[in-house]
């Protein structure tokens, strides 16, 4: 084990921060660069493209959860981890080198369009983003003891991570999308192989969160146990435990089957009365993890309920979220009809890379000092509201790119909590034994909603006459999450 690693320096939350660095870069290559490739590059319509990046929160359904089920009960390679963020990292390098060829492949194999080639591509690469990140963030959780050396690689992550997410949205703006995607490339390649070759992973996992502290130091303190192994059986995992601890995003799941279903098989749009039938049942499950109460509940128990609250409230961040980074272009292409293809592939990049620098700054140096005053909860709900303000902010102001970068700046606040404290918040509510699933069962409260805005709010903003819909929608989505965190109880 490294020094720094006994000592949890400075350094060592920089290095652990590396592979979730890789895989930050390569959605951020994502974001700033498939939506634009699809619509100037290959002519996709704005609904088909919310259908290309429904493929990557489909892979994100099963990948996260199969990932961490998987690593929580697997040793090879001298990791638990390590393994998934080498296969991932390199898988990613390649999907990213593919994607300015989506073209040259789908006439290589013969394909009548790009659409599916575009999907297989875009399914491939958030696959291999989704079978590391949940290792990336799930061996944070490992090699950390809980409380504030936790929150700090958290924090530390989103700081590292969103520095180089800068960098990234820097490229596409300063040169352009394509020396992004192939800088990218060698970025994640080199931060996902290198960094956990020098990362000491705990032989076993702990049991239940808050069994008792173990300690700030040490290596037989840095996680969750020490070397020895005790002869316990690992984890388990039942269908039925999905399921119970999955029920708030029921409705999120459901909506997202039928509107896949619904556009795959071509069927009539003539289909409101299930939509809205299906909107009031995801208000009534979220509503009732929501109020419900873990006071007076076994420990057990009212773990399972703080786990609900969470995956409650992160959800509608995240539907208003990704309504922003896919359809971001779309009001930019509307509000200033000015811009040609290059000059709106620039705004695009430069508003995401001022996101991201904020994203950047604040967790480790603003946001991680503040969560020590006031608590992690607290913090986390009061940047959502000012994500939600800075929404309205665009609305509200003329459309021009040095007012949207301001705005943009704004909205950073809550991207930066978004990134970085609810994984310190859930990772205290939860079995350490079981991180792997836990986190993948954590991701599903991102990638359903993001399922919902790429197909039902796809819909919605292709056919809205008015682009700034995008941004009504995400503002009042982060509202709700800023109350619904407001609920969530701190450890």
């Amino acid at each position: 084990m490294l020094d720094i690693q006994k000592r949890l320096t400075k350094s060592f939350y920089m290095l652990l921060s590396l592979p979730a660095t890789a895989m930050g870069f390569a959605l951020s290559v994502q974001i700033s660069a498939l939506s634009w490739i699809l619509t100037t590059q290959y002519g996709l319509d704005i609904h088909d493209v919310g259908l290309v990046w429904a493929a990557g929160p489909i892979a994100g359904i099963l990948g996260q959860v199969i990932i961490g089920i998987v690593s929580d009960n697997v040793w090879f390679w001298n990791g638990r981890r390590r393994p998934f963020i080498l296969i991932g990292g390199v898988l990613a390098t390649l999907m990213l080198l593919a994607l300015p060829s989506i073209d040259v492949i789908s006439a290589a194999m013969g394909a009548g369009g790009i659409l599916g080639v575009a999907i297989a591509v875009a399914l491939t690469l958030d696959l291999a983003i989704n079978i590391s990140f949940n290792p990336t963030r799930s061996i944070i959780a490992d090699v950390t003891p809980e409380g504030t050396p936790r929150t700090k690689g958290y924090t530390w992550m989103q700081t590292v991570s969103g520095t180089f997410g800068v960098l990234a949205y820097a490229i596409g703006a300063i040169w352009d999308n394509f020396t992004l995607i192939y800088f990218g490339a060698g970025l994640v390649f080199l931060f996902s192989v290198v960094p956990v070759l020098f990362v000491k992973e705990p032989r076993v996992l702990s049991g239940a969160s808050g069994e008792g502290d173990r300690g700030a130091t040490g290596e037989d303190e840095i996680g969750a146990t020490t070397e020895a192994d005790d002869g316990k059986p690992r984890p388990g995992f039942s269908l039925a435990e999905l399921v119970r601890t999955t029920r708030p995003l029921w409705g999120f799941f459901i909506y997202s089957v039928f509107a896949m279903g619904e556009r795959l098989l071509g069927a009539s749009r003539e289909t409101y009365w299930i939509e809205g039938a299906l909107g009031a049942l995801t208000v009534v499950l979220i509503a009732e993890s929501l109020l419900k109460s873990p006071v007076g509940k076994p420990r057990l128990v009212a773990s399972d309920i703080g786990f609900r609250k969470v995956l409650a409230a992160n959800a509608f961040t995240w539907l208003g979220v990704q309504t922003m980074f896919v359809y971001m272009f779309a009001y930019v292409q509307q509000a200033m009809p000015e811009l040609g293809d290059i000059d709106m592939g620039r705004v695009v990049s430069i508003s995401f890379l001022v996101l991201n620098a904020v994203g950047a700054l604040l967790p480790a140096f603003v946001l991680e000092p503040v969560t020590e005053r006031i608590g992690r909860v607290k913090t986390h709900a009061a940047c959502m509201a000012i994500m939600a303000a800075g929404y309205g902010g665009i609305l509200l102001v003329p459309a021009t790119p040095m007012l949207l970068y301001i705005l943009m700046g704004v909205v950073g606040v809550g991207w930066a909590a978004t990134v970085s404290l609810p994984f310190a918040i859930m990772s205290h509510k939860v079995d350490q034994s079981k991180m792997g699933l836990y986190m993948g069962l954590f991701n599903l409260s991102i990638v359903l909603p993001q399922l919902v805005a790429s197909l039902g709010i796809g819909e919605l903003v292709s056919a809205a006459p008015d682009k700034s819909i995008i941004f009504i929608i995400s503002g009042v989505s982060l509202a709700i999450s800023a109350f619904s965190w407001m609920l969530v109880q701190e450890e």
